[in-house]
């Protein structure tokens, strides 16, 4: 079973706990039912949502385990890049879907996560999501209150996330920003396009290695966090992924490569500073 702990501060004492739970620990109405059935503790004492908490004092709350549906744990290598109590940082291969969806049969993160932590039902939270083509960071929190504190985070701005991209050809000029709406081609369609109607999408890209065969690749920082975002962004300036069959020229034996190679956030309890790397190998 999951839990946090917290010391109340100063301007909640005589409140309720469930007002401190949701306006100082954060929790939404949601956890805060859940938290009914975990067990809330008050300096140790099982206490209900009545009870008033002052200065200094020692809330608990425990939440019940849930199990994700539908993940088989398999168990596979795992490149771990970071782990604490309330999170874990894994290093996905190109190639691997993060979750299991209706068609497909290969192995995923989110199998691969459930057999790490068996027996124990643990629940797949994954913070950023990847395409299965896509390789590099994928953040998981390791309890709904996490998951909940870390998405609020990333919805504000407050992660800072870079990729290595393989592009076809030398983007002219080497380093620029891409501030483009984008939207669904189609409605139900995969394919997403620029367009006036679309949400605000912004990137920007950095040569940092030019190749003999006319291609480079880019370091390139999103600041936004749009389905797709850079294989459309790179494709509307004329250079897109190489190999990317969907936004560029599909090539033979040659899928384009796109690394999620760090990202940078503040940890939802300590407010440190949080940056986890991998390398991309491009």
């Amino acid at each position: 079973m999951n839990s946090i702990k917290a010391i109340v501060p100063k301007e909640f004492s005589g409140k309720k706990i469930s007002d401190y739970l949701i306006r100082g620990m954060g929790l939404t109405v949601t956890l805060v039912k859940k938290a009914k059935y975990g067990g809330v503790f008050l300096n140790g004492e099982c206490v209900t949502m009545r009870a008033t908490v002052k200065c200094g004092d020692e809330v608990e709350v425990f939440f019940p385990e849930g199990k994700s549906e539908n993940i088989r744990p398999i168990p596979m290598p795992l490149d771990i890049l970071y782990e604490d109590d309330y999170i874990i940082a894994v290093n996905k291969p190109s190639g691997m879907p993060t979750h299991p969806s209706r068609g497909n049969s290969l192995p995923t993160l989110a199998e691969g996560i459930c057999a790490y932590f068996a027996p124990k039902n643990f629940v797949f939270r994954a913070v950023n999501r990847l395409d299965r083509d896509t390789g590099g960071i994928v953040i998981i929190a390791k309890d709904t209150h996490t998951s909940s504190l870390l998405c609020k985070t990333m919805k504000a701005g407050g992660f800072s996330k870079k990729y290595d991209a393989l592009i076809k050809g030398i983007p002219s000029p080497e380093e620029g920003v891409i501030d483009a709406p984008i939207t669904r081609e189609a409605e139900g369609n995969i394919k997403r396009v620029v367009r006036a109607d679309g949400k605000r999408a912004k990137t920007h890209y950095r040569v940092t290695k030019r190749l003999n065969d006319g291609n480079s690749v880019c370091e390139i920082t999103l600041f936004t966090g749009r389905t797709h975002q850079i294989r459309v962004h790179m494709s509307y300036i004329g250079f897109p992924l190489l190999g990317d069959f969907l936004y560029g020229e599909k090539i033979d034996g040659v899928e384009y490569k796109l690394w999620a190679k760090s990202i940078s956030f503040p940890h939802p309890y300590t407010g440190r500073m949080l940056e986890i790397t991998c390398d991309s190998g491009l």
